[in-house]
């Protein structure tokens, strides 16, 4: 199929079709990155803008290093401090865009910052996150790990346990596995679930053995203090007691479930050690996957129709 997008913002308008074939692009990525040699000549001559308003080492780490095996000049821009957010974002676009970049990989703590920004500027945008909206391409990197375990989506029950209002990548996650086929399930607190997420049709649980019965892939989410303090209502001990995934608790889903994690991990809070140290837990193919899964977004945005811009 021709992927004619100039940018990457959200999953949550992108077909089926769309999000398996930047999966599939993906899997061929993925070879590369076995090889010795990790370079591809694809973007050669291309320049990759890395603009983060927030720190992410993880995130910045596996785009750096998937445009540096596609062969691009890539230039780290972090600001650390936002002040007046849309019209610094905009100001720094049309600069880039006078400065010849060709791709703009943004990072940035407003809702629609990358939507806002891919609509004044001719380069490329890469959503890495933008506010609490969504995080697309750390979805693509869950959905290739769910992918390469489980072979397909349809029919799988997928559990995401956790901070959910506050977590855009489940938002990505939701539209990109429902879309796929699978049956989408949260489990948290009531504080800690968005008002009327049934209506798209996902079922909400507040007991964990009943969120994660039977189901096939485990997702849990990183818990952040800081987002906890002002409006959840929720202690970390408490947290901790009714809403860590222990490793008996596994009993409840299929036998040959998979666990999965944003990262970072807080060890012990989230996840009990011993689930962490096991084969259920998934955190390396995942790292691997977003690398590949990158390096897939960049050079499907090179190809316009099929001819590279």
């Amino acid at each position: 199929m021709d992927f004619s997008r100039k940018d990457f913002i959200s999953l949550m308008d992108m077909s089926e079709e769309e999000i398996l074939y930047i999966l599939e692009t993906a899997e061929t990525m993925k070879f590369v990155l076995s090889q010795k040699n990790k370079k591809a000549p694809y973007l050669q001559g291309k320049s990759v803008i890395i603009l983060f308003y927030e720190k992410s080492t993880r995130a910045k780490l596996s785009y750096e290093l998937a445009a540096q095996y596609l062969s691009a000049d890539i230039v780290d821009i972090t600001i650390p401090k936002v002040t007046d957010q849309y019209e610094t974002i905009n100001d720094m676009g049309r600069t880039i865009d006078q400065m010849g970049g060709d791709f703009i990989i943004c990072r940035h703590p407003m809702s629609g910052s990358a939507k806002f920004l891919a609509e004044n500027v001719q380069a490329s945008v890469i959503n890495a996150g933008d506010g609490i909206n969504e995080d697309p391409s750390q979805s693509l990197l869950d959905l290739m790990t769910i992918k390469n375990e489980k072979g397909t989506f349809k029919g799988l029950k997928v559990a995401i346990i956790g901070d959910v209002a506050h977590s855009r990548v489940t938002r990505s996650n939701i539209w990109g596995l429902i879309k796929l086929g699978a049956e989408v399930c949260v489990v948290g607190p009531p504080t800690m679930i968005p008002p009327k997420i049934e209506k798209f049709n996902v079922k909400v649980f507040y007991d964990i053995k009943k969120g994660i019965e039977n189901a096939d892939v485990i997702m849990t989410l990183r818990y952040t203090s800081d987002k906890n303090s002002d409006s959840q209502l929720i202690t970390l001990n408490e947290y901790k007691s009714f809403f860590r995934l222990e490793e008996n608790f596994l009993e409840y889903a299929k036998d040959d479930v998979i666990v999965m994690h944003p990262g970072a991990v807080n060890r012990g809070i989230e996840i009990s050690s011993r689930i962490l140290e096991g084969k259920r837990f998934l955190l390396d193919d995942q790292i691997t996957n977003g690398v590949a899964v990158r390096m897939a977004l960049l050079y499907l945005l090179s190809m316009r129709a099929g001819v590279l811009k």
